[in-house]
Order: C-alpha cells, then structure tokens, then sequence
C-alpha cells in the first residue's frame, strides 16, 4: 500500500472540499493530521485562485495572495504566505499520523512552497494525502514516484486510509 496518495481528476474546489472532508472525518476519529487546506479568498475581480493556507494543527491561516500581481502577469500567489505555513507545519510531521497538503502545485513543481513538508513527510514514513492538477501531475509523480494516483471520490481516500490502518495494525 503506498504511503503518498494523490487526488486528481476534479476542479481544485472539489478536490479541497474532499480534503477537508477527510481530515474531519480522521479528526473524529482521534487522529492527528498536520498540513494544510486551500481556501479561497472571496475577492472579486481575481484571475487567480490563490486565496489562503490553513494550517490544520493551529487553524492559522496563511494568506498566500499578493493584492496586486507582480508586473506582467494576471497571477497573485505569493510565495512568502505558502513558505511560512510549509514552515508552520514542518514541525507538527513527527507528532502526528498523518499528513494532508492542499495541493502538488507550480511551487513545490519548481522545489519551493510546501515540498518541504512533502520531503518531510516522507522522510518521517507518515502518509500524506493530496491533490494536483493535471498540469502538475508529473511533476508530482517524478517528486514522489511510490505515490499512488487515487480517484476524486471519498470512497477512494477511506479505501486508501483504510489500507495503511491494516498495514499499521
């Protein structure tokens, strides 16, 4: 059962929602789950989805939004308000059983944004569940070869879950 799943095949609100549901759903639980989940900034007017980071430990969440884009590009991520959750997260991965990261994405494509925790993660053998693009797919899939593509279905993350509590038992 491998260890690094990743959601794909949905628009990115449909793939947070599932995320999120999953992390309630193991909070219930009793479980400790690290990482973060996108939420969107409500502002009108943005071709860019970038909105916020909330850490799931803490429930800070981290804006990762310029108000106005950089010269030359429709785009508002801000890399700082990514880095600092990565760096809010880094160290919950050994307290925890589990890790949730909002999305693979263009900056942990280029090395950046939360591949840290990624690295992490995996490093400390804790599962991490999350999403990507297609755009990203491959990065992510070259980043983290062992990961296991999973279907954007709640059935699919509480199948895969429920492979690693048997390995874990």
């Amino acid at each position: 059962m491998q260890r690094f799943a990743v959601l794909g095949g949905a628009e990115g609100p449909r793939l947070q929602a599932l995320l999120a549901a999953a992390v309630a759903e193991w909070q219930a639980a009793g479980l400790r789950v690290a990482g973060t989940l996108a939420e969107a900034h409500g502002l009108p007017g943005r071709a860019c989805g970038a909105g916020f980071l909330r850490d799931i430990g803490s429930g800070r969440a981290f804006p990762m939004f310029f108000e106005t884009p950089p010269a030359g590009t429709a785009c508002h991520l801000d890399a700082t308000g990514v880095e600092a959750a990565a760096a809010a997260v880094l160290g919950q991965i050994a307290g925890c059983d589990l890790v949730v990261l909002s999305k693979f994405g263009k900056l942990e494509a280029a090395g950046g944004g939360l591949a840290p925790v990624f690295a992490a993660a995996i490093a400390a053998g804790r599962p991490v569940l999350t999403s990507v693009s297609d755009l990203h797919r491959e990065a992510c899939f070259r980043f983290a070869p062992q990961a296991r593509p999973l279907p954007a279905e709640a059935a699919a993350i509480r199948g895969w879950w429920a492979g690693i509590a048997r390995l874990a038992a």
